[in-house]
């Protein structure tokens, strides 16, 4: 009964570890299926009624930089190298609104850790397309927040709060293009774990099918042998 109950348990895993697997296919397949729809515009996010079914769709928008109030997150990698996400606000030409923009990665001085780097920020009316993201990751951050120019993490409810300015809180936007203006943007590709599950899947299974191999050794191989050797004791001499 035990050995019956853990391959039913193990099956059971399995099974559950490819669902996952085709559910975040499904996903993937959505996010590919939303990147290739028509940029949106400032109006389109503007009017949309729910903002976090626009993440993940490409955007041109028009507007001009608030260069004094970049940030810089700090501890973010881009090519296997450890410096910051730059990201500043953008107003959106002919609206009061305020978006947030993380317009790509740039190195840090180790040498100088309160340096920043050398980042151009136009004064003019800009063009910025990319994708629409939720608001930037948060890594681990001991104690309170940081403020300043250079943060370990950004809320954008407390940003907003602390700037006055008209910020759209539940998304970002992520800018993509060639790298120009001292920042790379080579973003990673979202990466869902499919391939995880399918390795978890194949563990469950493997385990179920070593239960049912050692079930049958350690427990129907020495009947067979003592029914053999019953047999052979009762033949006639």
């Amino acid at each position: 009964m035990a050995a019956v109950a853990a391959v039913a348990l193990a099956v059971s895993l399995g099974r559950w570890q490819l669902d996952r697997a085709a559910q975040k296919e499904a996903l993937a397949q959505s996010i590919r299926t939303e990147g290739s729809k028509a940029a949106l515009t400032a109006s389109d996010i503007l009017q949309a009624t729910r903002r976090d079914a626009l993440v993940h769709r490409t955007v041109r928008l028009q507007g001009r930089w608030l260069a004094e109030r970049t940030v810089y997150l700090d501890n973010r990698q881009m090519q296997g190298r450890v410096g910051f996400f730059v990201l500043t606000p953008l107003q959106l030409a002919d609206s009061p609104s305020v978006v947030l923009v993380q317009r790509g990665w740039a190195p840090r001085n180790f040498e100088n850790r309160t340096a920043l780097p050398m980042v151009q920020t136009p004064k003019e009316l800009v063009f910025v397309e990319g994708r629409m993201a939720p608001p930037p990751s948060k890594l681990y951050e001991p104690g309170p927040s940081s403020v300043g120019a250079i943060r370990q993490n950004l809320d954008l409810a407390q940003f907003q709060e602390e700037t006055g300015l008209p910020l759209l809180q539940d998304l970002s936007v992520v800018q993509t293009g060639a790298a120009n203006e001292g920042l790379l943007r080579e973003w990673p590709e979202i990466n869902l774990g499919v391939d995880k599950h399918y390795g978890y899947a194949a563990q469950w299974f493997a385990l179920a099918a070593l239960i049912v191999a050692l079930y049958v050794w350690f427990q129907l191989r020495p009947l067979l042998f003592v029914s053999k050797d019953s047999h052979v004791s009762r033949q006639p001499e």
